[in-house]
């Protein structure tokens, strides 16, 4: 039987830290806040806060989404954002992207302190990654490593592969597994669209986490037989049964590995929702750097 990596106890598990570190803070505190920025509420930002809000409120994180005005520009934007940096009652940030051109997405995230950039994306922050001193980590990595490390799957000095190589999810991951502060120190194979013969490139893997949005790229002919998978991508396509119908499906064949994969995450139900739990587990963070800052930091 293939073991079913669900999200929801992981979830129950970060939420209950996120409310225990609120509930310690000194009276007269405040309670952390985030501001998710974006430039409209259409799918699928939509979707996404009403999940970041339904995470917040669970912790006792202040959440408020702030809409740009569709004639508002990249000086509006950037303008926006340092507003929001120098807002003493603003712990965290996060800025919905993709961005449409002329908008330079990492040139507005710039302008956030690193301890703001909740989602870990701006330059800073993935320098900091780099040298294993990161201030955040972007929240879809945190999920997949928390779901990983939850149901034991086999990581450390294993031969691990990411397929994917974005800045906000597959690099960053990659760094967590075979960095040295983690403590994880996999052997890891990056994988991507150029990757030729991917059945041998995945040969040796006994983990594989795929970041790419491609349904049902993993199946029996790709996958080592008793790999454990993390599924990260979401891809809508129709339903076979029930034509003009759009339903979420991951990067893995559930079906064709069901028997096959020794675990597997499901989608939707997986990474997902521990992704706004790592979110809030983050803005949390940023809450105790900005109000009670460390003597050494």
């Amino acid at each position: 039987m293939t073991q079913r990596l669900e999200g929801k106890p992981v979830v129950e598990a970060l939420d209950a830290q996120s409310r225990a570190a609120i509930g310690a803070a000194p009276p007269g505190t405040g309670a952390p806040t985030l501001v998710s920025v974006h430039r409209g509420v259409d799918s699928p930002f939509r979707f996404y806060l009403k999940r970041q809000a339904k995470a917040a409120a669970a912790v006792g994180v202040q959440f408020r989404d702030e809409t740009l005005s569709p004639v508002a520009g990249p000086r509006e934007l950037v303008e926006r954002m340092r507003s929001l940096d120098q807002d003493l009652h603003v712990h965290a940030v996060l800025l919905e992207h993709p961005l449409p051109k002329p908008f330079d997405f990492y040139q507005a995230v710039g302008e956030l302190r690193p301890e703001k950039d909740v989602d870990g994306v701006s330059p800073a922050n993935l320098g900091r990654l780099v040298a294993q001193r990161p201030a955040h980590v972007p929240a879809v990595a945190l999920a997949a490593l928390a779901i990983a490390r939850h149901y034991k799957v086999p990581l450390e000095g294993e031969r691990v592969a990411v397929l994917g190589r974005s800045e906000t999810v597959g690099l960053p991951l990659a760094l967590l597994l075979a960095g040295k502060s983690t403590g994880i120190h996999a052997t890891v194979t990056i994988l991507h669209s150029r990757t030729r013969d991917l059945k041998a490139a995945l040969a040796d893997c006994r983990t594989i986490f795929s970041c790419v949005g491609q349904p049902r790229l993993l199946n029996r002919s790709t996958v080592p037989e008793g790999a454990h998978v993390i599924d990260v991508g979401v891809s809508s396509v129709e339903d076979p049964s029930r034509p003009g119908v759009q339903v979420s499906v991951g990067d893995a064949d559930a079906v064709a590995l069901d028997g096959w994969a020794a675990s597997l995450t499901p989608v939707p139900g997986g990474v997902g929702p521990v992704t706004a739990a790592e979110l809030m587990a983050s803005t949390v963070l940023a809450w105790q750097q900005l109000t009670h800052p460390r003597s050494d930091a």
